[in-house]
């Protein structure tokens, strides 16, 4: 299996976030690309396909935000990384926004995800190396890794949120389609449902989304991934969510994640996208299930076993010395 990864990707370091009504210390830090390099060996630089797949998923002015931010927080006299602290709960209209506080909070719906000086580079190298994953596929590979750090499928097409900038899953799902698949499938296997991935193809009838995830009664982002969200328009019936409890051990999941895999082998994609997280693990440091590392061979060999092209874009997990064991385990699945 060929695995991506840009070394820019590590330069996004934020020092801090804001985290049940503290600041507290990022969770999303570059020793976790560190930890995955150490367990799967050496990785190809992914090629530089520019923006235009990037503009495919997420609007012009929420790209230009995302090069401009931190300069703006710095123009502003703030000190450290942008953060922001007021969001239009109700809906945004249309608004020529210019001061970096209303135009983060327009971008954003969490605090927890600072954006950089380096916010942008890093996530550019992490959507090239989703695009060079999908690319290997839609040669020939059987399949492909992409280390993406930061992660994307919390991202919406024109907000951050829960570290990610940019939709590393929906710019791969959208790269296939714009290469001529008829189909593409999204399984998101993150401990947290990915809010933004959902978002961004709801309604569209092209694009498969489903999501096993932790309950958002209990576990952020609270306000997407409800079982009863199944898309609208031309994508109704093709939003499946798949929320389960705390504690949360493989023969539940995997009964869930097989659930997943029988309504995309309905919708009959031609290409697979997998957001990989694993913070589903039973030690990690925000989650609450309880997966083990050989839980995730077992998981990655039922994908594997349904024989679609598939392209694995990392998420999540942050148990940092775990995180290599358990990325190892999934890939060996394969």
């Amino acid at each position: 299996m060929r695995l991506f990864f840009d070394e820019a990707q590590r330069s996004h370091a934020p020092a801090r976030e804001l985290h049940n009504g503290a600041f507290t210390a990022y969770a999303e830090t570059p020793a976790r690309i560190d930890a995955i390099l150490r367990a799967i060996g050496p990785v190809e630089a992914p090629a530089d396909r520019g923006e235009a797949p990037i503009l495919a998923v997420h609007p012009a002015p929420y790209v230009t935000f995302l090069k401009d931010a931190a300069r703006l927080w710095r123009e502003a006299g703030r000190e450290g990384d942008a953060i922001p602290y007021t969001f239009p709960i109700r809906g945004r209209r249309p608004l020529d926004l210019i001061r970096i506080d209303a135009l983060i909070g327009a971008h954003s719906f969490d605090a927890t995800t600072p954006i950089t000086p380096q916010a942008w580079a890093a996530s550019y190298g992490s959507a090239q190396s989703a695009l060079a994953a999908t690319r290997a596929v839609l040669d020939g590979d059987r399949a492909a890794f992409a280390l993406c750090r930061p992660p994307g499928h919390h991202a919406g097409a024109d907000y951050c949120g829960g570290y990610c900038h940019l939709n590393t899953a929906a710019i791969a799902a959208q790269a296939a389609r714009d290469a001529g698949v008829a189909r593409v499938a999204i399984l998101d296997i993150d401990y947290h449902h990915g809010n933004g991935t959902q978002d961004i193809f709801y309604a569209r009838g092209d694009v498969f989304y489903a999501s096993v995830h932790a309950d958002p009664k209990t576990d952020y982002p609270f306000y997407w991934g409800h079982a009863d969200e199944s898309g609208e328009g031309e994508g109704n019936g093709n939003t499946l969510n798949l929320p389960l409890p705390h504690d949360t051990r493989i023969d539940a999941f995997r009964a869930a994640q097989t659930t997943a895999l029988d309504a995309i082998a309905a919708f009959d994609p031609g290409l697979l996208v997998v957001s990989f997280g694993a913070d589903t693990w039973e030690g990690d440091p925000i989650s609450h299930f309880k997966l083990t590392t050989p839980d995730y061979a077992v998981l990655a060999a039922d994908i594997a076993a349904r024989g679609w092209p598939t392209a694995i874009v990392m998420e999540g997990g942050y148990a940092v010395d775990a995180l290599g064991h358990n990325v190892a385990s999934f890939l060996s699945g394969f």
